[in-house]
């Protein structure tokens, strides 16, 4: 029986790739967002806007923060046959797995501003940050148990992400693999 290895991508990184994408997309579609004064006017859509970023920030950082601690609780050592991918490579195929949504993000903040300003690229910038806040959580996870978590890379195409239904399984490095630092970031 022969012995081959699995590439792995970061869980941090994966959960980090599209925190930027959709920050500035949300904050630039607010700020052309502000320039027309809508049906409801620039007040009640910054206030509403200001409501949604902080809803899906919190939403997005709680959602399944059960199975990403269920998973690392489970996590495995990785092989040694197994290859880590590097971070810009795995940021790049969450990136473009979900370009259309990434895409679309920007150009629906803009057209909703014409009924509410500003309120759906804040929310767009909300999601953006939720996600930011989770690779934080995530790194600081990572940190207190002096291991990096590591899923399958070809699973992470799939649907769910890296905590999706289809994820059986965490697999753990000592701290210092890879070339991203607890959370996703770049190592300095």
């Amino acid at each position: 029986m022969a012995r081959g290895g699995q590439s792995l991508a970061r869980v941090a990184v994966a959960v980090r790739a599209g925190a930027a994408p959709l920050w500035w997309s949300g904050i630039v579609g607010a700020a052309v967002g502000t320039v027309p004064p809508g049906l409801t006017g620039r007040r009640i859509g910054l206030l509403a806007g200001a409501a949604l970023f902080l809803v899906a920030a919190a939403g997005v950082f709680l959602a399944r923060r059960g199975r990403y601690a269920e998973l690392a609780a489970g996590a495995v050592r990785a092989a040694r046959q197994d290859i880590l991918q590097d971070r810009a490579v795995t940021a790049r195929a969450w990136r473009r797995a979900r370009r259309w949504w990434l895409l679309l993000a920007f150009p629906v903040a803009v057209g909703t501003s014409f009924a509410v300003p500003a309120a759906v690229g804040l929310l767009v910038a909300g999601l953006g940050a939720g996600l930011w806040l989770k690779a934080v959580w995530i790194g600081r996870r990572e940190s207190a148990d002096d291991r990096l978590l590591w899923v399958c890379a070809d699973r992470l195409a799939q649907r769910g992400g890296p905590a999706g239904r289809h994820v059986t399984a965490y697999k753990a490095t000592g701290i210092a693999a890879g070339d991203a630092a607890p959370g996703g970031a770049r190592r300095r």
